[in-house]
């Protein structure tokens, strides 16, 4: 395609954001009104994006060149494979349901919260996007600016620590990244990120930029132990707060990994491989138990988001222990592409949870589980979906939950029959946890006058959850469309983390 299809993910929403901002305060249907529209024209001009694909070639698809800083050879470089374009797409589908969702909840600075979220769209589909490291980092720090501030101004009692914790957290660990990224430039002359790729590297360099990227990208994840800044980001950020950053910024970490540390750093992937794997598996099992006994619902969900992100990147490492097993690298595909579902999945089913959770928040004010019970039987429409939501999260079968994890637990076999065994281990924590929320909330008998006074979901909060539903049931009844749409990247990602440098 001749059109900048790429181009118009990352600027629409952030012009668009600028004149919602411009719109002022005090328009408050203007505002909300120009906000859907611009998600929504972001989200309907980027489907040629899944419909003009190719699906037969690994290679980086409507790609845009153009230079931007000539004298450090950086350019404005844009292209998606296999791998970015669904998260693109999931970018701009969530963010129309954030922006639905908030239509009548945000009554305080209603202009800058839209614009922030329009804004943080289109950076983060920079993120995506960016063949060039450079541009790269430049959107990866760029789009934590309208985070720090939604869950600055927005968030609740404690959310200047939340901010700032999230803040620091996330920049210092990519310091070390933009580090790596410069020694890279100045070995091979350039900041393509393809170039990276193929460029050899001696094994103390790449343990070096492997140590960096880890770094950051064990935060953004977020991998244990620096997993700490999450959950008290989700409790303190507003639902499109929260929402966001469950469905999209984690999935950034795990798009970094198959990005810069497999393909750039193969060797040292595969020699530190038994690290990753080990923190992957703490978090599956270790944060599993520490959900169950949370008591407030959205710290729950966000140790749920912790333990099924340690799936991700245990999918994603799985190959080399799979190669030293087998002497082959068959089953490394299947790790990836159940690490890259489980991404897309938990982006949809931990956003459908804190919606829910938004939902109960903004009648009676109480993330608390114990404030609740028997809200079934005032909101039955609500306490269906949700259950649905809930039965994903654990992982039902006919669900999205279902597939990345059945995937990524076939190629643990492969690798090792025990990593199989401790990654299974999530399917009853995870319905532990999980149903044990949903039996304390939803049912038995009515437990206060505050439920009893609970009015069910109407058009709006309907429209966003029953979409969730839809396209939660859809990728886990049907994922082929998906699968064939990674499977050639998925492939040319393996040939090159076998591919040796030395």
């Amino acid at each position: 395609m001749d059109f900048p299809v790429l181009s118009t993910q990352i600027w629409i929403p952030i012009f668009g954001g600028l004149v919602v901002l411009a719109a002022g305060d005090n328009r408050v249907s203007l505002v909300r009104w120009l906000a859907l529209v611009v998600s929504l024209v972001t989200f309907l001009a980027g489907l040629p994006l899944f419909a003009n694909f190719d699906r037969g070639t690994a290679a980086m698809q409507f790609v845009e060149r153009y230079p931007w800083i000539d004298r450090f050879n950086v350019e404005y470089y844009l292209g998606v494979d296999g791998i970015s374009m669904p998260l693109i797409l999931l970018t701009t589908f969530v963010t129309v349901l954030v922006i639905i969702g908030a239509w009548e909840v945000i009554k305080k600075r209603p202009a800058q919260y839209f614009a922030a979220f329009l804004i943080m769209e289109g950076l983060m589909n920079g993120v995506f996007a960016s063949l060039d490291a450079m541009l790269f980092y430049v959107f990866w720090e760029a789009m934590l600016i309208p985070m720090f501030i939604i869950i600055g101004v927005w968030g609740g009692p404690r959310r200047i620590y939340a901010t700032l914790k999230f803040f620091l957290y996330t920049f210092l660990g990519s310091v070390l990244m933009l580090v790596a990224l410069i020694y890279l430039y100045v070995v091979s002359g350039s900041y393509a990120i393809q170039d990276f790729q193929g460029f050899p590297l001696g094994m103390r360099e790449q343990v070096l930029i492997f140590v960096a990227f880890l770094t950051a990208f064990a935060v953004k994840v977020p991998m244990w132990p620096v997993h700490t800044w999450l959950p008290d980001a989700h409790v303190e950020a507003p639902t499109g707060g929260s929402v966001i950053l469950a469905a999209i910024m984690l999935k950034m970490g795990g798009y970094g990994f198959v990005r810069f540390s497999l393909p750039i750093t193969p060797d040292a992937s595969m020699s530190l491989d038994w690290l990753v794997l080990t923190l992957s598996l703490v978090a599956v099992v270790y944060i599993g138990f520490v959900a169950l006994v949370q008591t407030d619902m959205k710290k729950l969900i966000a140790y749920s988001s912790i333990a099924h992100m340690g799936f991700v990147t245990l999918g994603f490492f799985l190959g080399f222990s799979i190669l030293r097993r087998t002497g082959t690298m068959e089953g490394a595909a299947m790790g990836l592409e159940g690490g890259m579902i489980q991404m897309l999945s938990h982006g949809l089913v931990s956003g459908a949870l804190f919606f829910c959770v938004g939902v109960l928040y903004d009648r009676l004010h109480s993330r608390e589980i114990g404030a609740y019970g028997g809200v079934a039987n005032t909101m039955p429409r609500f306490a269906a979906l949700m259950v649905l939501f809930a039965m994903a999260n654990a992982g039902l079968p006919g669900t999205s939950g279902f597939v990345g994890e059945f995937l990524v637990i076939l190629a643990s076999f492969r690798a090792n029959p025990w990593f199989a065994f401790l990654a299974a281990t999530t399917l009853v924590l995870g319905a532990a946890y999980t149903l044990w929320m949903v039996k304390r909330v939803l049912y038995g008998e009515i437990a206060n006058d505050g439920v009893a006074s609970l009015q069910d979901i109407g058009v709006r909060e309907g429209l966003v959850l029953g979409v969730l539903a839809i396209a939660v049931l859809a990728l886990g009844v049907w994922p082929a469309p998906l699968l064939e749409v990674m499977g050639p990247t998925i492939e040319h990602l393996v040939e090159l983390m076998m591919r040796s440098k030395l």
